[in-house]
């Protein structure tokens, strides 16, 4: 199977590396258009601010790569972010895969919310075998609101979309990386979708 993980410029691209090859399975650091699109199986990481993220998407052309691909494509974190409509941080216009817009948390609550938190409402095979309220780790200080595509919510302050899914995307708000043996579970059920 080859799985090729965007590399883009967004960070914690080898803590995603090293956790699929905990599981048994090679991944492909690439920017090149070919070997995404040809690729079993695509992550799209991201930490850092959603503007700059999209200009060096659209700079390499990748922002019209990404909507059109056809195999199980899975968004973490800044990379679920840039799959919606459009981002609060920096203004941003996303992808549009997901008919969402990205807000900030209110100011009544401390962001970025680090740490972990319990997901719960799971649908889709994403979670095949994750128990409702298992614990998952994030770092954010925006997030997409619950709507038709959420498959698993979580809460700060109030409920918002820690997982979504539209035809072959999904997105996790949460680091499956860094998720401990859920994160790992969650993984290897995306590799085998």
């Amino acid at each position: 199977m080859k799985i090729v993980i965007i590399n883009y410029g967004a960070g914690n691209i080898q803590s995603i590396k090293f956790a699929i090859q905990r599981l048994g399975y090679d991944a492909v650091l690439s920017d090149n258009v070919e070997e995404i699109q040809n690729a079993d199986k695509v992550i799209f990481p991201g930490v850092g601010e959603a503007s700059s993220a999209m200009t060096k998407l659209r700079t390499s052309g990748l922002d019209k790569i990404i909507p059109n691909l056809k195999q199980p494509v899975l968004g973490i974190c800044l990379g679920m972010q840039l799959m919606c409509n459009f981002s609060e941080e920096g203004n941003t216009d996303g992808l549009g895969i997901f008919d969402l817009d990205v807000v900030k948390f209110p100011k009544s609550v401390k962001v970025p919310q680090i740490g972990w938190n319990e997901i719960r409402g799971l649908k889709s095979n994403l979670f095949k075998t994750i128990p409702e309220k298992s614990h998952i780790y994030l770092v954010h200080s925006y997030y997409a609101p619950l709507g038709d595509e959420t498959i698993a919510e979580s809460e700060y302050a109030l409920g918002y979309s820690a997982a979504l899914q539209k035809d072959n995307f999904y997105g996790t708000q949460f680091h499956p990386e860094k998720s401990s043996d859920v994160g790992a579970q969650i993984l290897k059920n995306f590799l085998e979708l």
